[in-house]
């Protein structure tokens, strides 16, 4: 117990709060004494002259016959206690009225920045993101100013997210849902003949929600850490091959060189295989998106330390690098004039952050500038027997 309150006893005195707390104690104490000691000096003497000249008065008067000593002698001692009881409850009473008025004032720089964080939190709760404390002072007071402000800035960043993805996601239901609903018209007045193309772009508008509505799902489950990893030894490079197949006909089909850079003698990695191939899926897919037509995307994987680091890197239209801090952050898009089929909802860097963290791994991105393509890196830990 005495270990523990010495510990409290030094946090105390470290802390720049607790030594102003401390000092304001001390003021208020200081004001008390010396109002006590002033009222005292200035009140005794008067109080006791007081009692004094009764007590002459009433000896003159002949009220102690005999001039009996003793009675003298209690009677200034009676005089002389009840003119200090006299002083000391009015130097009492002035010093309580000033510990009252100066412990009122300290308090008050104390008390009023927390009023105005309470009453900010309460605006914050209800949706005023604006909203902002000024911050004064560099003891703990400000720097929890200072913490608040920046959650506040950080749930406007997150609300002006949020309306820009029910903004986004509005208008890409409304336009597949409005092709469906005109071909769907077009086959009911006869307009359009029920041909395998009529059906086939319906198809694609119906494969596009359903893209869009997996995303959605994806994002909120690993938002939430539901997502269940299970982990087996892998090969990084047949997991590259095998991503590199399945989106062969895509980078054919836009004119876009896929080159493999794949050493012989990679170690085995501890992942989950379905999660290695969304992850890598989700960052080539986005090379591709960016190149345009005569450009190569090129993806290698190489061991540093206990981690096997993959890259894909393209000769596209490149990152500001003033946005390259918010890439992977939900809803963030470089461009936000794109649409989901031309530059993605800034779901699918999102998502692949998620997973590589979930694996032990870290991932970034890296780009000279607009027009000088991008490198997206990261990496995940090889398997230990």
């Amino acid at each position: 117990m005495r270990a523990k309150f010495g510990q409290w006893q030094l946090k105390l005195w470290q802390s720049r709060l607790g030594w102003k707390l401390m000092a304001s104690y001390l003021i208020v104490i200081l004001v008390g004494v010396l109002t006590l000691a002033m009222a005292a000096e200035s009140v005794v003497p008067s109080t006791f002259d007081r009692h004094m000249v009764d007590m002459s008065q009433m000896m003159m008067g002949g009220q102690m016959a005999g001039g009996d000593l003793n009675q003298m002698e209690l009677d200034l001692f009676s005089s002389y206690r009840a003119a200090f009881t006299e002083a000391l409850t009015l130097a009492a009473t002035a010093a309580l009225i000033s510990a009252i008025i100066v412990s009122f004032l300290v308090s008050q720089r104390v008390v009023t920045p927390v009023q105005r964080l309470m009453l900010a939190s309460r605006r914050i709760a209800a949706g005023q993101y604006g909203d902002r404390v000024d911050v004064v002072g560099d003891d703990e007071l400000g720097e929890l100013g200072r913490s608040f402000n920046q959650m506040a800035e950080a749930l406007n960043r997150t609300e002006m997210m949020r309306r820009d993805l029910i903004a986004n996601v509005t208008h890409e239901l409304r336009t597949p849902l409005t092709s469906i609903k005109g071909y769907m018209e077009g086959l009911v007045d006869g307009v359009l003949p029920a041909t395998p193309d009529t059906f086939q772009q319906i198809y694609r508008e119906a494969d596009r929600l359903q893209r869009l509505v997996n995303d959605l799902q994806e994002l909120s489950r690993v938002e939430a850490n539901a997502v269940e990893l299970h982990r087996q030894p892998l090969d990084p490079g047949n997991i590259i091959r095998q991503t590199a197949d399945r989106l062969k006909p895509q980078f054919e089909s836009k004119q876009v060189s896929l080159i493999l850079d794949i050493p012989p003698a990679l170690p085995r990695i501890w992942a989950d295989e379905d999660r290695m191939s969304q992850i890598l899926v989700n960052l080539m897919g986005n090379a591709l998106q960016y190149t345009p037509a005569g450009g190569r995307v090129t993806v290698s994987a190489a061991q540093t330390d206990r981690m096997v680091t993959f890259s894909i890197t393209d000769t596209g239209i490149g990152i500001p690098v003033e946005h390259l801090a918010h890439l992977f952050t939900r809803f963030y898009r470089v461009d936000k004039s794109r649409s989901r089929a031309g530059g993605g909802s800034g779901i699918g860097l999102t998502i692949a952050r998620h997973l590589v963290e979930a694996h032990g791994g870290e991932i970034r991105a890296h780009s000279d500038g607009t027009g000088k393509g991008s490198t997206f890196r990261f990496t995940i830990p090889v398997y230990h027997n």
